[in-house]
């Protein structure tokens, strides 16, 4: 790849404007391939090539998808940038969980106030036409029960009563009376030339609502009396656009419209068409049909407004309607109100009277008291807010600055809650992460200082191999730890005299390493200088204190392994702890003699395995070394014969345990005299192969050492 090219992915990556994800790379090969049929369709247009119009629909298909894959892009980079903080996310989260609820309840709120209030600007137009209904039957019936009583009286005399009440009843100046009997008209009394309406023969009386008749709209009430004389029938009638227009003086723009009509469907058939309303019904819809109404009748105007949030209010109903002349009532009419709030809330407390004062100052102190709520809400909302992305910032911070490898950086706690004890776990941990560190770091100074001690522990075993004429030795030691408190050693004092020595320190790691070390120099110190002869008191157990026999100034040529042993112990005693102690095991060979002079310091017996497998151990000697003062040592000695086998190991051969218990000395004893005859090196490596299969996968308990001398 070309070093510019690798440059400029770079720079775009590091930009986030290389694309990604599968989105990004479809919609930026999209983007491609539009732009080229663009340019295409260009070149064909330019070319007057008739291809260019075929690819139009293309370009125009190619580039809305881009524009919606770029527009889910741009939604994912700013949910991604916008969102990263958890203070964006919690107030994103307030948003939805309190914001666009309070908003929703504020738009409910004043949706249902606003519906209320066309409820009832409409109510009062409805309520207006009852009334002036129930007015007009109220009055219709007392006539009708007056004029039964005195059906002789001239008619002139009624005429002129009803005059005189058109002239100073204000609810009677546009009534219309029309008495009949025996389908003979007695009374038609009308403040304007309107013929007398006749009463239907389907009607059934008493009667009362608003009636279409020759195209105009009335309240109209019947009634009908009995008389002897026949069927007295009284019909009061009022122009709807009378009361309207009384209506809209005090209230608004009254509208009234005509030609709405209505219609019964199946509840199975689809929603009402465009222009329709579905108003009642159980298995048959009703719906009502406005697509063809029209304007009959307007009056008032709409109140100015008293304040700025003073809004201008509209509402429709429909007043269902009876046709006169055949009784239909298919055709409604449709009654619009345009008005103010304020004349709403006039008309809504003016029957409070005197109290409504008291009802405006309580909803006025309703309303602050819940702004007030609502404002303490939201300070506590942004306090608490404020104090869990603080916490979680200052979290962040301190995560940075053990990214950095500052483990003293703690964060600061100022409150007693859950974020505060988040805030203290995390200065524990940085604190314990601190501690852990100087910990690692003083342990990893320790290890660096026992591989140190390892290498010098292991130049004091033998580094090469030491054998004599009559006699072939092999030496074999594992650590279980770093450094061990397993001891041998192959001494040669002349070509043919040989020093034997196996020994194990109580305790393990570096203190038994160092005691180790301390028997290591002493035995060799010890052996290299000339020693009192002291064999003859040793075999018949005198006891001699060692430094009695250094200050005796007596030097002899040959040096006594009991002596050796009471000299180690004394130095040992003086110059470690009490509870500090080794076992030790000291042969001197002389390959003149063949034989084996020895002394056995508390260590594991080693044995002499003769050619016919018999085994003798070499057990004579005396208690550990470095734990009582002042104690003798016995030792013996024995002969090597051709091809015998000595044997000395420490607990870490027999001792280790499994389900089956300790692999034990009989094992190992089985082992040597299966493999006997190979050389010593592969007797050793077979050993301590059957002691690791008897181990498995469990760590090594204790140190391995195995010391083999074969006579020849």
């Amino acid at each position: 790849m070309p070093l510019p090219y690798r440059y400029l992915r770079l720079r775009l990556r590091e930009a986030g404007f290389l694309p990604t994800s599968r989105v990004a790379l479809i919609a930026w090969y999209l983007l491609g391939l539009d732009l080229l049929l663009f340019l295409l369709q260009k070149v064909f247009g330019f070319f007057h090539l008739p291809y260019g119009d075929s690819l139009g629909g293309w370009v125009s298909f190619l580039s809305f998808l881009v524009i919606v894959l770029f527009s889910i892009l741009a939604f994912r980079w700013i949910k991604a940038k916008a969102l990263w903080r958890l203070r964006n996310r919690l107030i994103v989260t307030y948003v939805f969980i309190g914001f666009i609820p309070l908003v929703l309840l504020i738009a409910l709120a004043l949706g249902s106030f606003y519906l209320f209030a066309g409820q009832f600007a409409t109510f009062i137009v409805t309520t207006g036409l009852n009334s002036e209904l129930s007015s007009l039957s109220a009055a219709n019936s007392t006539i009708a029960r007056h004029l039964s009583s005195q059906i002789q009286r001239e008619p002139a005399a009624w005429v002129a009563s009803l005059e005189t009440l058109h002239q100073t009843d204000k609810h009677w100046a546009n009534r219309q009376i029309c008495v009949w009997l025996n389908q003979k008209i007695v009374l038609n009394s009308s403040p304007t030339e309107v013929a007398a309406p006749i009463s239907p023969p389907y009607l059934k009386t008493p009667f009362r609502g608003v009636v279409r008749d020759h195209d105009k709209l009335f309240l109209r009430v019947l009634e009908t009396v009995p008389l002897k004389e026949g069927n007295l029938t009284v019909i009061s009638s009022e122009p709807v656009d009378q009361l309207l227009q009384t209506l809209a003086a005090n209230l608004g723009e009254i509208t009234l419209y005509e030609g709405l009509t209505l219609h019964k469907v199946d509840r199975t058939e689809p929603g009402p068409a465009r222009g329709t309303q579905v108003l009642a019904g159980d298995n048959k819809k009703v719906v009502l049909d406005t697509s063809k109404a029209k304007l009959t009748f307007s009056s008032g105007t709409i109140p100015p407004p008293t304040r700025a949030l003073d809004r201008d209010v509209l509402f429709v109903t429909s007043v269902s309607v009876m046709d006169w002349d055949d009784g239909e009532t298919a055709n409604p009419i449709g009654i619009t109100v345009q008005t103010r709030i304020s004349k709403l809330y006039e008309r809504l407390f003016s029957a409070q009277g005197d109290f409504a004062p008291t009802v405006e100052f309580f909803l006025l102190f309703a309303v602050i008291f819940f702004a007030i709520i609502e404002l303490l809400a939201i300070w506590i909302g942004t306090q608490l807010t404020r104090t869990v992305t603080g916490a979680v910032a200052q979290l962040y911070e301190g995560t940075q600055h053990v990214n950095r490898g500052d483990f003293s950086h703690r964060i600061p706690v100022k409150s007693k809650d859950q974020v505060a004890t988040l805030a203290n776990s995390f200065n524990s941990m940085t604190a314990s992460l601190e501690k852990l560190i100087e910990e690692q770091k003083d342990k990893q100074r320790l290890e660096n200082e026992l591989v140190i001690a390892q290498e010098v522990q292991a130049q004091l075993f033998p580094q090469e191999s030491v054998q004599l004429a009559s006699l072939e030795v092999h030496g074999f030691f594992r650590p279980a730890r770093t450094v061990s408190g397993d001891y041998y050693d192959f001494l040669t004092l002349d070509s043919d005299r040989l020093i034997l020595a196996v020994g194990d320190v109580s305790g393990k790691g570096i203190s038994a390493a160092l005691l180790m070390a301390t028997i290591h120099a002493a035995v060799r110190a010890l052996s290299l200088q000339d020693v009192p002869v002291l064999r003859e008191p040793a075999a018949v157990g005198a006891a001699v204190r060692p430094e009695v026999m250094l200050a005796s100034g007596f030097r002899g040529v040959d040096m006594s392994p009991g002596a050796l042993l009471s000299l180690l112990n004394h130095q040992l005693y003086e110059s470690t702890p009490p509870e500090k102690y080794a076992t030790l095991f000291l042969g001197i060979y002389n390959g003149v003699e063949r034989k084996l002079t020895y002394s056995n310091g508390g260590h594991l017996p080693p044995f002499i395995m003769s050619e016919d497998g018999s085994i003798r151990r070499l057990e004579c000697g005396g208690t550990v070394v470095g734990l009582f003062d002042q104690r003798s040592y016995n030792e013996a000695s024995v002969e090597l014969c051709r091809g015998e086998i000595f044997v000395g190991y420490t607990d870490g051969v027999t001792e280790p345990e499994n389900d089956f218990g300790e692999f034990g000395e009989a094992r190992l004893i089985d082992l040597l005299r299966e493999n006997r005859d190979l050389p010593l090196t592969r007797i050793s490596e077979i050993v301590t192969a059957a002691v690791d299969d008897w181990i498995g996968p469990n760590e090594q308990p204790d140190d391995v050492t195995l010391v083999l001398a074969r006579a020849r």
